[in-house]
């Protein structure tokens, strides 16, 4: 059997770096994303030219139809195949004062970030109990933790998931799948490209914005055999904030 991994929003930032280290892994990667066909294609060719093994699969992971249709086919069409990693990665902002933030702010955020777990996490649950094998990830986030003025709507969604992510390794564990998070801080992505790196790094005690790659080293771990025996767990990974 051929052994993949899904990663959701794998295909540029702390994604792009994910997909990478995992198909290092010899995985074959499942890079899904939404909208941004030539960042997938690049994904894919790095992954190439790494010798390692991919493909894109382009769904809306706030859309459940969407997500129930798309990963059902593939199941179908790769009959010898497992999926036995996920790492729920896709994530947005949609920052706002709440006494200012509109409701497609929160619905937004809400749906990406938090929904979007329930419904590929199901997805791909009854094949990791049935071979009962799984590693699941979830990139969480220091505002999940810690709570951060302007993202209500993002720190409820992240803060969901990591206490989804607790729960679920309690349901899980006896069937050998593990249930973890990743909590970035301040990663050179997407969502910090409008942010002075001088301007916050007196707040974080290693003095720097960390890099995608430092993130998914650690996703990289939790998903191995090093990782067995720790599920339930949300590793931060922000320089030292505390």
């Amino acid at each position: 059997m051929r052994k993949c991994a899904l990663v959701t929003g794998g295909s540029n930032g702390i994604g792009r770096a994910i997909s990478v280290a995992i198909a290092k892994m010899g995985y074959h990667v499942i890079i899904n994303y939404s909208s941004n066909d030539a960042a997938a294609e690049e994904t894919l060719s790095e992954i190439s030219a790494n010798g390692g093994s991919a493909e894109v699969l382009k769904f809306d992971v706030s859309k459940r139809i969407d997500v129930e249709k798309n990963i059902d086919s593939w199941i179908d069409s790769n009959p010898e195949s497992i999926l036995e990693v996920l790492v729920n990665n896709a994530g947005i902002t949609r920052d706002n004062i709440m006494i200012f933030m509109k409701s497609e702010e929160w619905e937004d955020v809400i749906n990406v970030n938090l929904n979007s777990f329930f419904y590929v996490t199901r997805m791909l649950l009854k094949g990791m109990i049935t071979n009962r094998y799984g590693r699941i990830v979830n990139v969480v986030s220091l505002s999940g933790l810690k709570g951060v003025g302007g993202q209500t709507n993002y720190s409820a969604s992240k803060g969901g998931v990591i206490a989804a992510t607790r729960s679920l390794a309690q349901e899980v564990a006896k069937k050998n799948v593990t249930v973890n998070a990743v909590a970035p801080g301040f990663i050179h992505s997407e969502m910090t490209k409008n942010l002075n790196e001088k301007d916050f790094k007196n707040l974080i005690p290693m003095q720097r914005f960390g890099t995608p790659e430092e993130v998914a080293e650690a996703v990289a771990f939790l998903v191995s055999d090093k990782a067995s025996y720790i599920t339930g767990e949300v590793l931060s990974i922000n320089g030292g904030i505390f």
